[in-house]
């Protein structure tokens, strides 16, 4: 029997928190449909770890209203209730909120990243590559970055979802059932992933040379129109913040950890990898979505057609150049 870590505990009570202060903070955005409109504070929608999280941690936008949220799809549902102004998500979100009929568009991304993301799968299951989970039950966050890893697995490999049995879970859910054996591997990305990642567990594969695992900045349009000075003020800031994080990964670190409630050393592992620049969007960031778009509607996953290409907006790009 292999004698349990004792930093397990520790990681899962970590990891638990994290879910539960995300989940906590979707019922705290409240507001109404047009309190962007009224020159109050933006209202900034927010991932544990993402870009937006260190802006948070340093206090470095003191005059916006903050609202957490454990996955992309959860903060564009904010943005179809007109609960937030401003948001960051994964590559696929954006993809199943147009799909949605939500209003939202596309004003920033980043450099890509595609160590941030990978299936998990216990260091004892024999499974060596992903073409060995044929036939087996695979988690992730339905509408989340990962999904797009799990179709371009799919396509690497010759396999198609009906190959693999997909169980949809959020990540408060998918961390039991991947520690129980409920499930054979789990796709996740970080500081999720880098809490997983442990002894017992094993990268079985990243999104390296399949996907780009992008962040992108989504606003919803009457922020961008109406508020078009506030949202410019907030987006330098927020490039200022994420290009100081990157010239000082030790202070970034410290600085995230407790905004994360996850250990120092966890977090600096997961930022090595998954903080990148911010970047402006372009016709080819456009034609990037796109495929991906067009690649989730051929596979029946959303409705089409969608123009995604169309929610772009680079008023902002300047920003980000």
């Amino acid at each position: 029997m292999r004698t349990p870590s004792p930093v397990r505990p520790l990681l899962t009570a970590a990891f638990t928190a994290l879910v539960l202060l995300a989940a906590g903070g979707v019922s705290a955005c409240g507001g109404s449909a047009d309190a962007g409109d009224d020159g109050g504070k933006l209202r900034i929608g927010y991932q544990r770890f993402g870009g937006l999280s260190l802006v948070k941690a340093r206090g470095a936008a003191a005059d916006v209203e903050w609202s957490l949220f454990e996955s992309g799809p959860a903060l564009t549902e904010a943005l179809k209730a007109g609960s937030i102004d401003i948001g960051q998500v994964g590559e696929a979100p954006p993809v199943f909120a147009a799909a949605g009929k939500i209003p939202f568009s596309i004003i920033g991304t980043s450099a890509p990243i595609p160590q941030g993301e990978a299936v998990l799968v216990k260091a004892d299951s024999g499974y060596r590559s992903f073409a060995d989970l044929k036939g087996r039950t695979v988690a992730l966050n339905k509408g989340s970055n990962v999904h797009w890893l799990l179709v371009r697995l799919l396509e690497a490999n010759r396999m198609t979802l009906r190959d693999i049995n997909v169980k949809y879970l959020k990540p408060a859910e998918g961390r039991p059932a991947f520690d129980s054996g409920q499930v054979d591997a789990w796709v996740i990305w970080d500081p999720y992933f880098a809490l997983a990642e442990q002894p017992g567990v094993r990268v079985l594969a990243d999104a390296t040379g399949l996907a780009s695992n992008r962040e992108y900045v989504l606003a919803a349009p009457d922020a961008v129109t109406r508020r078009t000075d506030d949202v410019r003020a907030f987006l330098a800031k927020y490039r200022e913040v994420t290009d100081w994080g990157i010239a000082n990964p030790q202070e970034r670190a410290r600085t995230l950890a407790p905004e994360l409630k996850i250990p120092e050393d966890v977090t600096s592992r997961a930022l090595a990898r998954s903080a990148r620049p911010l970047a402006p969007v372009s016709p080819a960031i456009g034609d990037e979505l796109q495929a991906i778009t067009d690649s989730f509607i051929a596979l029946d996953l959303i409705p089409g057609p969608v123009d995604i290409r169309s929610r772009v907006d680079d008023r902002f790009s300047a920003v980000f150049q």
